[in-house]
């Protein structure tokens, strides 16, 4: 049940993020007006990005869907939502964006969690993972052999074989 649930969750972590990326890069204009509008990144000099965001965005969610790069890229997702969080919903005086800021938060802790455990059998890290492990073992072979020099008692000689593939 744990694989079943742990897929359901990247299902629901990455939606959010291809919907919304494929929603950037299909209206940039409307990204780069609201990233404008923002007087922190505005005064900091950040000129209209909706076309990079919006691709992270969609790649990121994909890679989360299937199970590419997990650990890595929750660790990303998780900075970006907090960072969209703090210049995006840091208005605490209005109810919705105090609930959009605890909301990235919360989906910030869930790619942290999904950092901290990566790696599910659902995941096409764990099938890479898997498949490194088959590839990268050691055959023993024992064989008894007859050694008249040894007086007629029977050796046992190991043949250790090791495969790695990288």
């Amino acid at each position: 049940m744990g694989t079943l649930f742990a897929f359901i969750g990247r299902i629901g972590l990455s939606l959010i993020f291809i919907l919304s990326g494929v929603g950037k890069l299909m209206n940039p204009e409307a990204t780069n007006s609201y990233i404008a509008s923002n007087p922190y990144l505005s005064s900091m000099g950040f000129l209209p990005m909706a076309w990079g965001i919006g691709l992270f965005e969609l790649v990121a969610g994909v890679f989360i869907l299937i199970g590419f790069m997990t650990r890595l890229t929750s660790l990303l997702l998780a900075g970006f939502t907090i960072l969209a969080a703090l210049f995006f919903h840091n208005d605490f005086g209005d109810p919705m964006q105090q609930a959009n800021f605890l909301k990235n938060i919360a989906i910030a802790g869930g790619f942290l969690v999904l950092f901290a455990y990566g790696n599910t059998r659902s995941s096409l890290d764990s099938y890479r993972a898997a498949r490194k492990d088959q590839a990268d073992r050691t055959v023993v072979h024992e064989r008894v052999v007859h050694d008249e020099a040894l007086g007629n008692d029977p050796v046992v000689v190991t043949d250790r074989t090791t495969t790695r593939h990288d």
